[in-house]
Order: C-alpha cells, then structure tokens, then sequence
C-alpha cells in the first residue's frame, strides 16, 4: 500500500471528523499563561466552534485515524465501509496542532478515533498526543479528547488531567437502538465510564487539605452525541434520555446529529435523512429544559407522537397549547412566568427585572433590547399595551407560521 503524504492524510482525517457534533470550547478557563509556554483558550480566530458568549473558537478537528474493528451501521468508518484509511502517529498530531497554532489557524485541539487493535491502545495513543502537548511544548491551547468505549478508566483519568473536555457518544437514544445498530458497544460500560469522569470532576473541584487548591481534571467538563433519526425514537424518548444523562452525569452539552445516509448503507437503516430543523427543534427544546425551566413533558406534550412542531419553535408551541396562561404582565410576573413568554431570553428576562424597578415598561422598551415583537405582542400586558382581540384569536398560531416558498420561474 502507497503511504500517502501528511496533507492527504489530513484532507482524509479532518473530512471523517465533521460527523462527530459534539465539538466546542465553551465552559472552560485560561490555564495559567504566567509561567510561559504556548497557546491559549481565549481570544479570535478562524471558527469551527461558538462559545455561549457568541465568540467564534477555531478548532483542528481530526481523527487519530478512522480505520475502526466496529461495524456500527451508522458509521462511515465502519469495519465493512470502503472509505479511504488513513492514519496519524501521535508525534503526527502534536507537530501538526503547533504548526496550526502558530500560523493562527486554530485555537485548539478536538481529537477523536476509531478504534485499532483495542480500545486500550487507542485511548493511548490519543492520551500520548495530549500529554506531550501539555507537558513537553507547554501547550495552553483547548483539547478537547473523544474518549474511546471500554478504555481503561485509568487512561480516561489520565485523559482528563490534560484535556479541557472530556466526551464519550452514547450514540443513539436508546439501549435498544444500540443493541441494533451498534452490537459491539455496551451502553451500560459508556454510563460508568461517564459515572467515572463525572467522580473525577467533582473530586478535582474539592480543594486538598494541605494546599487549600483545586486540581485540574476537564474543567471544561463532559458531553455526548446523539445520532437523531437512524432508529424510530421519538422527540419524547431522546429529550427523555437527554435528562436523564444531564442529571446523572453532570454534562455540559448533549449533541444532537441529524443522521445523513452513507454509502452502501445497511437495510436497517432508514434511506432518507430527517429534515435538519427536526435537529434544530430539539436543541430548542435543550435549551428550554435546562436554562428556562420547563420538564420535558411539557415541551412534547404538545403531539401525541411525542414528536416537536417542526413549523413552530417549542416555547411558542406550547404557549399556544396553553392560552389560559397569557397574557403576562411584564411589570408584575415572576421570572418563571417571563421566561416562558414567546420572544423573552434568559438575557432579556433579567435585563426587564432590572429595568421595572426603575418605571412601568413599555413595548419601545422591549424594543430597545431586540425582542421580536411579532412574537411576543399575543402574549403579553405592558404599560399602554393590551392584546386585546388579538389573544383570542382563533388562527394565532397561523400567524406564526412560515410564509411558504413562491416558485420562481426563470
């Protein structure tokens, strides 16, 4: 077999790492710069990532190599795929990520694999690259380390101790669309390892008794990736196996990644991907569950398939379905209550408790921080403004619905 140069390899490995979602930077701190050494987690750059203050996070998203023992049907680099192998050395990796770095290309480190030899081996080899990134070229840059299923939990230890974030793909909503689709993968062996790595974060943020300071283990914490419409799990059953792992496990993030059709596929699979918004709905539908205080009952409780509106975002949904709740008083309602207003950020909601202390708000006010209007008018009370007819009408929700395509002939 020809060995193919470094730039083949990498056009091969960095296009095989674009399936893993569960990719960003946010949650983390800089490590301490004082002492010298390279790189750092914060500041601009050339973007692949977001952090939650909207700041663009460039990142070199690889694999170690996408040659895989695993046949999971879903994978397209899946033992019986016929894709281009290819392979990095650990040394590979780490020469590459500096030479990245010091021409600003990136910021950091997303490192994934398929699996070789072992899980063992593998998980050390990915350990190898973030170890002499920290410790022999003083590396202060992102790392972001996809940990690989049934390694030793003392790699995985020893992989927190260098990386910012730590993640393991629970693949698919369900014990039983795994046993499926991925038969060589043991759900139960990827919740301990999370159950591990969640020990190890929180032992590390309790301050020693003989330093009074806290040691280092992925501050940035942990995540997942949910592959959405490869098996017949509904909206209902992944947002459910969403809750369960944020409160178990502590997760940062769980990823959602609209499956796309592969080449020569398996018959278990369905031939058509899900519309990407059906993706979209259920990082809404996150969202509300973990930062506006909604049960997830109650965001898809909506249709009785347990399935979001793919035409409707899911608070506006649900505000539709529950009309004798609005309209809200602006200058009276608890936080609770604005937080489910149709338009009304987390931001926003704490930008108007600040501001009613000082006078009766008013829709200009809503304005002034860029509340869409449109959506919130229906379901709201301010100082000057009343509904009136337009709560109770009976085609609301049409209002809101997407003006459909024209077809433009040329």
């Amino acid at each position: 077999m020809t060995r193919r140069s470094l730039k083949e390899r990498l056009a091969i490995l960095s296009d095989a790492a674009k399936y893993d979602a569960s990719c960003a930077s946010s949650g983390t701190s800089r490590r301490d710069s004082t002492r010298g050494g390279l790189g750092s987690t914060e500041g601009s750059g050339i973007c692949h990532a977001y952090a939650p203050d909207g700041r663009c996070i460039s990142l070199l998203k690889i694999l170690l190599t996408n040659f895989c023992i695993f046949d999971c049907a879903y994978c397209i680099n899946r033992s019986s795929s016929n894709v281009e192998r290819a392979r990095f050395t650990p040394e590979e990796v780490v020469w590459l990520t500096l030479e990245f770095y010091r021409r600003n290309y990136i910021e950091g480190l997303f490192l994934s694999s398929g699996i070789v030899r072992s899980s063992d081996h593998t998980m050390e080899q990915m350990v190898r690259v973030a170890r002499e990134l920290r410790l022999t070229h003083r590396f202060n840059g992102y790392i972001h380390l996809k940990t690989i299923p049934d390694a030793a939990s003392a790699l995985i230890a020893e992989a927190g101790l260098y990386a910012d974030r730590l993640s393991i793909n629970v693949e698919l909503p369900t014990d039983a669309g795994v046993a499926a689709l991925a038969p060589e993968k043991r759900p139960a062996g990827i919740r301990r390892a999370m159950a591990d790595v969640r020990l190890s974060i929180e032992e590390a943020g309790e301050p020693t008794l003989r330093t009074r300071t806290r040691r280092r283990f992925a501050p940035a914490g942990q995540s997942t990736q949910m592959i959405i419409g490869a098996d017949n799990a509904s909206d209902a059953t992944i947002l459910g196996s969403s809750a369960r792992l944020y409160g178990s496990y502590g997760l940062k993030r769980v990823y959602y990644s609209a499956f796309s059709p592969i080449p020569d596929a398996s018959s278990r699979l369905p031939p058509v991907k899900p519309p990407l918004m059906r993706e979209h709905r259920l990082y809404q539908a996150d969202w509300l569950y973990r930062f506006y205080g909604f049960a997830i009952g109650e965001v898809t409780a909506q249709r009785p398939d347990g399935m979001l509106d793919l035409d409707l975002d899911p608070k506006l949904a649900w505000a539709l379905a529950h009309r004798d709740r609005f309209p809200v008083d602006v200058n009276r309602a608890a936080r609770e209550m604005l937080l489910r207003v149709p338009g009304f950020g987390v931001r926003t909601v704490d930008a108007l408790l600040i501001a009613r202390r000082q006078k009766r708000l008013r829709l200009d006010d809503l304005a002034r921080l860029r509340v869409p209007l449109r959506k919130a008018r229906p379901f709201i009370v301010m100082e000057g403004w009343t509904p009136r007819r337009l709560a109770d009408r009976a085609d609301l929700r049409a209002l809101f619905l997407p003006e459909p395509q024209q077809l433009v002939l040329l």
